[in-house]
């Protein structure tokens, strides 16, 4: 497992939707490039924790019911 898979945890998907799988891949794929070619500095970490961040509200604007009021 990468530390991209790690962080936007791609074994976790409960609904099986085909649709969380990319997101989450790509978005690991995404922080494992940043890991390899920066610098490890406080931007390098910014911006991986932007696509996680990111991962996750994807996954939830997908998967989530809307709310309704009665």
């Amino acid at each position: 497992m990468t530390k991209g898979e790690f962080r936007v945890d791609t074994s976790f998907n409960p609904s099986g939707d085909n649709n969380v799988n990319e997101i989450k891949q790509l978005a690991a794929e995404l922080i494992d490039l940043i890991a390899a070619v920066g610098c490890d500095d406080r931007c390098t970490q910014l911006a991986q924790t932007a696509f996680e961040n990111g991962a996750m509200w994807a996954v939830k604007s997908i998967t989530r019911q809307p709310y309704h009021h009665d």
